[in-house]
């Protein structure tokens, strides 16, 4: 306040010493603190109040203060802190509830799922997936090696766009072949019942997406843990991948050919054989929820690295009951081209 301001040292000597400065009101101090409705009507009222002399700022303290004791400030203060805690704990209450009830109602959701009409026997599930095993190593280490070396390529020599082109041709190649597989020793199977390989916008898949996206952290826990099981052996070489190198290089082209590869392709043919055909077929002989077991692990063991076995296993578990809650090919795709994308974009940091 103008009244309270000390002048320089050299006008004290020649002027009258001012009066005191007044100590600010308690109250006012209290008027910052947040959370309180009579506080912050305090602090209003003297915002507009005139700044002059002390006299008429202690008139308006006395009048404030008679008129309110400070022992109301605290309990209005404290009233009001003690309801905004209790709502937000409750609000906490109810958010886990509705996740914890969400939880209990997936797992009831799979233990009591009904299983499929499987029109074909074991012997036609184990032929599927032994050619499907076939024509991906066929594919990827004989078929298309030999064509480059037709066309005058060599994968060593290659530019990084170069590989990766590669890699997205290779890719499409094993899809494609696997898509053909399943139609040639389906076809005597027609027409199929309408849950299988159902592929379609509509349900509300979408919560289950959701709620899958929000296990990634726990899968890369799990890398972590299983990284720390099967260490790498000093023995082995510490192989660096043409997706890696071409992140480091910072290729565009590359990198998003890259991209197409492990966020389009491979989540397609995977899910078509692994949640659209193998598990589905397994509700035959097995409880759901089994079928869901052994086709994550067969899903784990087919990308050949055992320092990701068990993040793989849970992902499989995860993309597994998001399939079986929809019955939907699309939601596990999305899931899995997500979970892919979400990887790709760690190794670009």
């Amino acid at each position: 306040m103008g009244a309270a301001t000390m002048p320089g040292p050299c006008c004290c000597n020649a002027l009258s010493p001012p009066p005191p400065p007044l100590r600010p009101p308690r109250a006012r101090i209290r008027a910052l603190r947040p959370h309180s409705s009579s506080s912050v009507y305090l602090l209003h009222r003297r915002s507009l109040a005139p700044i002059g002399s002390s006299s008429i700022s202690s008139k308006h303290h006395d009048e404030y203060s008679s008129g309110i004791p400070e022992t109301e400030f605290e309990s209005v203060e404290d009233r009001e802190l003690a309801e905004l805690a209790k709502h937000n704990l409750d609000d906490w209450n109810d958010k886990r509830k509705d996740w914890f009830s969400s939880l209990q109602e997936v797992s009831t959701a799979i233990f009591n799922a009904k299983p499929w009409m499987v029109p074909w026997s074991a012997s036609t599930i184990l032929q599927v997936m032994l050619l499907w095993v076939a024509s991906f190593w066929f594919v990827g280490s004989w078929i298309i090696p030999f064509i480059a070396h037709i066309v005058g390529f060599r994968k060593e020599t290659l530019t990084y766009r170069g590989q990766a082109l590669y890699s997205l041709l290779t890719d499409v190649a094993e899809g494609l072949a696997g898509i053909a597989i399943l139609h040639c020793c389906l076809a005597r199977f027609r027409p199929l019942p309408s849950d299988w390989f159902r592929f379609s916008l509509r349900g509300k898949w979408h919560f289950d997406v959701c709620l899958g996206c929000l296990m990634f952290p726990l899968v890369n826990r799990l890398s972590q843990f299983n990284l720390n099981l099967v260490p790498v052996l000093p023995s082995t070489p510490v192989s660096v991948s043409s997706v890696e190198q071409s992140i480091v290089a910072r290729d565009p082209v590359a990198m998003a050919l890259y991209a197409i590869v492990v966020s389009v392709c491979a989540p397609i043919w995977e899910e078509i054989v692994f949640r659209g055909f193998l598990l589905p077929s397994l509700t035959k002989y097995m409880p759901v929820w089994c079928s869901i077991l052994v086709t994550s692990l067969a899903f784990a063991l087919a990308h050949f690295n055992m320092q990701r076995m068990l993040p793989l296993i849970f992902l499989g578990v995860v993309m597994g009951t998001v399939f079986t809650r929809s019955r939907n090919l699309l939601a596990s795709m999305l899931l899995h081209s997500l979970w892919n994308a979400f990887v790709f974009l760690d190794l670009m940091k």
